[in-house]
């Protein structure tokens, strides 16, 4: 009885203490590495509606990017202004950066932190197509621009030598400006420092970005984080919160397989494979109708490279030139262009390969270490292909029905009438003929009309 009093004891207070676990405070730690996509962008944000869930105290976005995608940074960041969690950029570990959209996201955050020997800033967006917002401005604002970066305490920015800047260009800075400034006015952060990170790519240490009150905090890791935001209050939609993260448990969320699946899809190069795999697959099926397996998995691949396409910023004509390119390398198989098709192709493809993703934001692009490979695999492959194709559909017939056309055969029998009976490749087969035959005499097959052959003499018959 005692055991029994004992045991049932035990198993109060481990549920007891499993409850009070479970009802303390919870940070929820997302780890955001590498550039900013539509991956990424999914991964945060359903991470944070999964915080909400839980009702945690904290959301901890753990950054090192280069930067990413100027849709996927703007969806984060609504995310976050609309979150009912509190949220905390973290720069970490050591030797991590918040460059580009790494920069924007930390200043919308409700608390913006840093590890030692990180860094933010250069956050001028980049300019869609093959170049890049200039660096440079009108010569007149030059000593300006250098004289508010040190008013801000900023290392001044070396002498500017890029052309000025296009009116699409302008128009490109003064939005990303506007809207940085926006969030660093909502947050109560450094307004200026923040601007001239957009304006003139500048960026700071973790030391310099607190002494400047662009971040509120430097913590070694995630536990001292945590310690040091204790107590601190902060705004949430309007609502003053104080944080209560003392010994809280912290939960990392792993991104979940359609996360994962939305990061590799979504990769420039992975998307470009698929497109070409999904053309090549149908290309063959339509060239070789049965084989299946090449149409289904042509097919699959397409679709797959259309939904990451629709994600990533694609450029039209770079897509139509590697259509392009591929049509025409498919033609000089067909017609003797003496290689100016070919070369043509290859010409078309590798360009439209160079454009087809529409920005050279860090971390995004189809590599030459990709695209010179493909190119010459993918013109193999086709010439390949088709001249196989060719050489079979000119080969000689030999079996089935259109086999028997024009073929010889030796008659059986003599006959006078219309029927009669003859030997071909081996097998007896009725024969109609206009003319007497005699038995040896050589026929040619000239019809077939269900199962009898029309024939005509071919030679004299046989002594």
């Amino acid at each position: 009885m005692n055991k029994v009093k004992t045991l049932l004891s035990g198993l109060i207070l481990a549920t007891w203490a499993g409850c009070a676990m479970a009802s303390g405070p919870v940070v929820v730690v997302l780890d955001v590495d590498g550039a900013i996509s539509p991956g990424t962008a999914d991964y945060v944000v359903r991470g944070m509606r999964s915080a909400a869930d839980q009702s945690a105290q904290l959301i901890v976005l753990k950054m090192d990017t280069p930067g990413g995608l100027d849709t996927s940074m703007r969806q984060i960041i609504k995310q976050i202004i609309a979150s009912p969690i509190p949220v905390a950029a973290f720069v970490a570990p050591n030797g991590a950066r918040a460059a580009s959209a790494g920069t924007y996201i930390l200043y919308a955050s409700h608390i913006a932190a840093m590890a030692p020997a990180t860094n933010l800033g250069a956050a001028t967006p980049v300019m869609i197509g093959l170049g890049g917002v200039g660096t440079g401005d009108q010569p007149q604002k030059e000593d300006k621009d250098n004289t508010q970066e040190k008013d801000a305490g900023a290392n001044p920015a070396p002498a500017k030598t890029a052309a000025p800047l296009t009116a699409l260009e302008h128009k490109q800075v003064n939005d990303a400006s506007a809207y940085i400034r926006s969030l660093a006015q909502m947050r109560g952060r450094n307004v200026q420092w923040a601007e001239q990170a957009v304006r003139q790519a500048v960026s700071l240490t973790a030391a310099e970005a607190l002494k400047l009150k662009v971040i509120d905090v430097i913590a070694a890791d995630v536990p001292d984080l945590l310690r040091q935001l204790d107590g601190r209050k902060v705004n949430v939609l309007g609502a003053e919160r104080t944080l209560d993260v003392a010994g809280a448990r912290i939960v990392a969320l792993e991104p979940d397989w359609r996360s994962r699946l939305l990061s590799v899809i979504a990769d420039p190069s992975i998307a470009y494979l698929l497109m070409l795999a999904g053309v090549f697959g149908i290309f063959f099926e339509f060239s070789n109708p049965g084989f299946v397996l090449p149409g289904v998995t042509g097919a699959i691949s397409l679709l797959l490279a259309l939904f990451a396409f629709q994600m990533l910023p694609i450029n039209y004509a770079g897509l139509a030139l590697i259509l392009l390119g591929l049509a025409f390398m498919t033609a000089e198989a067909f017609v003797p262009s003496f290689g100016v098709l070919g070369i043509g192709g290859i010409l078309a493809f590798v360009m439209g390969s160079v454009m087809l993703i529409d920005t050279d934001v860090s971390g995004y692009g189809v590599p030459w270490s990709v695209i010179v490979p493909v190119a010459v695999v993918s013109a193999l492959f086709i010439f390949l292909v088709v001249g196989v194709a060719l050489k079979a559909r000119n080969r000689p017939v030999v079996s089935g029905r259109e086999e028997l056309i024009g073929g010889s055969g030796e008659v059986l029998e003599d006959f006078d009438g219309k029927d009669g009976w003859a030997r071909l490749h081996g097998e007896s087969w009725h024969i109609r003929s206009k003319q007497p035959l005699r038995r040896g005499q050589q026929i040619r097959v000239v019809r077939i009309d269900g199962l009898i052959l029309d024939v005509e003499p071919e030679q004299a018959p046989k002594e």
